[in-house]
C-alpha cells in the first residue's frame, strides 16, 4: 500500500474530531493567528508519548503567544483519550480522541498491529496510528510536516517554537513542494 504523502502549500485533510473537554475541534474553523501545531500521538499505552506531551503542556503558553493553536489527537475512545489529559494535567492542550484510522492515513501517518501490553502495562487498541506533527496555515495549507514509524526521536518543541519564530519574522515560505520530475 503506498503512503499518501501531504504537500506543503497544499491543503491538508479534513479533520473533525471530538474533545476530552466536550466539543469539537475542526481544523480551520478557529484557526491560530499563524499556525495550527496538530499533534498526533499513538494513545495512552505510549509512555513516550506522556513525556512528549507533557512537554508540549510546558510549552503551550509560548505557542499560544506566537499565534499557534495547538492540539493533541490520537485514535484511542473518550476513556483513555481522558485519561491522557489527565496525565499530561492538560490545561493549555487541548486533547481529541477518536481518530479514524482512515484519516490518519489521508494524514500520511503509519499504523500499527497491538503487540500487547506495554512497559507500563496498558494494552495496545488492536490497531493505532504512530506518531505525526504537523504545522497548518490559517488557510488550511500545509506548512511543516513530520510522520514517524515509532515512539522514538520526535521533533523537539522547543527547536519548533525557534523555527516558529524564524518563520514569522523573515515570513520563510513552505518548503518541499516541488512535485516535478526529478
Amino acid at each position: 500500500m503506498m503512503l499518501h504523502a501531504l504537500l506543503p502549500r497544499h491543503p491538508v485533510p479534513a479533520l473533525n474530531v471530538p474533545l476530552t473537554s466536550g466539543g469539537r475541534f475542526v481544523l480551520g474553523a478557529a484557526p491560530g493567528e499563524h499556525f495550527d501545531l496538530v499533534v498526533f500521538y499513538r494513545g495512552l499505552h505510549c509512555p513516550i508519548c506522556a513525556k512528549y506531551l507533557i512537554e508540549l503542556e510546558r510549552l503551550a503558553a509560548e505557542f499560544a503567544q506566537r499565534g499557534v493553536n495547538i492540539i493533541a489527537i490520537s485514535s484511542d475512545d473518550e476513556d483513555r483519550g481522558k485519561q491522557m489529559a489527565e496525565k499530561v494535567k492538560a490545561s493549555g492542550l487541548s486533547f481529541g480522541y477518536g481518530l479514524s484510522l482512515k484519516s490518519a492515513r489521508q494524514w500520511g501517518l503509519y499504523i500499527s498491529e497491538s503487540r500487547g501490553k506495554t512497559s507500563i502495562g496498558i494494552e495496545e487498541p488492536p490497531l493505532f496510528s504512530e506518531p505525526g506533527v504537523f504545522l497548518v496555515r490559517p488557510d488550511g495549507t500545509l506548512y511543516y510536516g513530520a510522520v514517524q514509524t515509532m515512539p522514538f526521536a520526535r521533533p523537539p518543541f522547543q527547536d519548533l517554537l525557534g523555527a516558529i519564530d524564524f518563520a514569522i519574522a523573515k515570513d520563510y515560505p513552505a518548503r518541499g513542494e516541488f512535485t516535478g520530475p526529478v
